[in-house]
């Protein structure tokens, strides 16, 4: 039977059912959290030129809790910020790679409202396994309008990478402890598809509000991912800005601070599913990069399901619900 709100309900817990949808990003189900990621990313959006992504994340989020409202879906997942989240990366996504049009902002809050949907479906189909659709719904609806952008130019792919074969892209890198901590600091701000260094340390404060644990874990998770691609000689320009970091951040909270009872098994299991995120999102690079399409949290949503899946044979995970 559907959830009927009424206008006051709706009135009332719409700001903070917006904010803890920004915060369930990162998972953290705070709308404190979820209010520092704002400011990092007004913060980070505005100091690199690219407003459009920050006013971009409020209407995403905006327009999919309003969807949560408007389809009656259960309060439940409204509450906890379970509408808003996939929303708000889209309203980051598509200024970061379109061109700031009218068109591209009625797409975006068409998007915005598609994956409420999307992500019901493929939750109702991922339950049987107790998985959850996690940033997925975001990332194969966003999928749908940025290929549709080469054709449709109402919403140009102004910021979109040319579609080439992937090839040697080893670029020379500066690996100065300044600059490397910089690198570290953006891989957790590339969440949001901001690439500032301010930012990334909004959002460990940010996450230290909510779960001390969920902040180490981001923080660990960046410096691994870093580590290895550096190790693994990858395309300097995407290190440089954090582009290796963000998918491996959130495998790192889901695995290490969220899904799984802590353990030194859980820690271990953590450490090796960030590893292999490293190389599930170069090999996601290289699959996309002929169509000129970005991997978004795809790599994350990849490692993830193949790490918590057969984690019921190992320890016993948390819900992923």
């Amino acid at each position: 039977m559907a959830q009927l709100y009424t206008p006051s309900q709706i009135v009332k817990n719409f700001p903070r059912t917006c904010l803890r949808g920004i915060g369930q990003v990162m998972f953290q189900d705070n709308m404190w959290t979820g209010l520092l990621f704002v400011i990092g990313i007004f913060w980070g959006a505005y100091a690199e030129g690219f407003p459009a992504v920050a006013w971009g994340l409020v209407v995403g989020a905006v327009v999919s809790t309003l969807t949560g409202y408007i389809l009656q879906l259960p309060d439940k997942n409204g509450a906890q910020g379970l509408w808003g989240f996939n929303g708000c990366l889209v309203g980051c996504a598509f200024p970061t790679f379109l061109g700031n049009t009218v068109w591209m902002w009625i797409a975006l809050i068409i998007c915005s409202a598609m994956t409420i949907w999307v992500r019901t479906g493929l939750d109702n189909v991922l339950g049987r396994w107790k998985m959850s659709s996690f940033t997925f719904p975001f990332v194969l609806s966003t999928w749908f309008f940025l290929l549709a952008s080469r054709l449709l130019h109402g919403m140009p792919p102004e910021y979109m990478g040319s579609p080439e074969l992937p090839g040697d892209v080893h670029t020379a890198l500066n690996t100065g402890f300044g600059d490397l901590v910089v690198y570290w600091l953006k891989g957790i701000a590339q969440v949001f598809l901001i690439n500032n260094w301010v930012t990334g340390i909004f959002f460990i404060a940010a996450l230290a509000v909510s779960s001390i644990r969920a902040a180490v874990w981001a923080m660990i998770s960046s410096a691994i991912a870093l580590a290895t691609v550096i190790w693994w000689q990858g395309p300097g320009a995407d290190i440089s800005e954090g582009l290796y970091g963000f998918s491996a951040v959130l495998t790192g909270i889901a695995l290490g601070a969220t899904f799984c009872n802590f353990s030194w098994k859980s820690a271990i299991w953590t450490v090796i599913g960030v590893f292999i995120t490293v190389f599930i999102q170069a090999a996601m690079n290289a699959f996309f990069s002929p169509i000129g399409l970005p991997t978004l949290t795809g790599p994350f949503c990849v490692a993830t399901w193949i790490f918590l899946l057969p984690a019921y044979e190992f320890f016993q995970p948390k819900n992923a619900q």
